[in-house]
């Protein structure tokens, strides 16, 4: 398990910031992000790029960008925000399923989208990404040795 995307709708605050996070602590991995409706070539959110500087991590050279197919197929795991998100997706691209997660997912929880909502909806949004990387982190690991 190399390969890792990170999904979510616009591709400009929760995937992005679950990509740079996932990056830093699965070094030996590619990670990467989409949106299922991604607002393409824009950058990361201001507010998702102060939490990402906040955190030690780097957005600033994000541009969001659209899944596709190829992305689906070169992904081990397809880990999204939402059970709307997982369920569009095996719409869209049948031949993900299987692979296709909420990074809440061992957890049970949803990561609630705080595009264009105040500074704690992101908040909220970072430490459900936190967590839901810290879950993933080390079942990754185990299954990529």
């Amino acid at each position: 398990m190399q390969n890792i995307l990170t999904l979510c709708i616009g591709n400009i605050c929760r995937s992005p910031l679950a990509e740079v996070l996932l990056a830093r602590e699965l070094p030996q991995h590619r990670v990467w992000s989409a949106g299922l409706s991604a607002m393409v070539g824009w950058q990361a959110d201001p507010t998702s790029l102060r939490i990402a500087q906040e955190q030690g991590l780097d957005l600033s050279a994000h541009r969001a960008q659209q899944v596709t197919r190829i992305m689906c197929q070169q992904a081990d795991v397809i880990l999204v925000m939402e059970q709307s998100h997982k369920a569009l997706l095996e719409q869209q691209f049948p031949a993900v399923r299987g692979k296709v997660f909420r990074l809440g997912h061992i957890g049970n929880f949803e990561i609630a989208d705080p595009y264009r909502q105040p500074r704690e909806a992101f908040d909220a949004a970072w430490a459900a990404i936190a967590r839901g990387v810290a879950d993933w982190a080390p079942r990754i690991r185990q299954l990529s040795a």
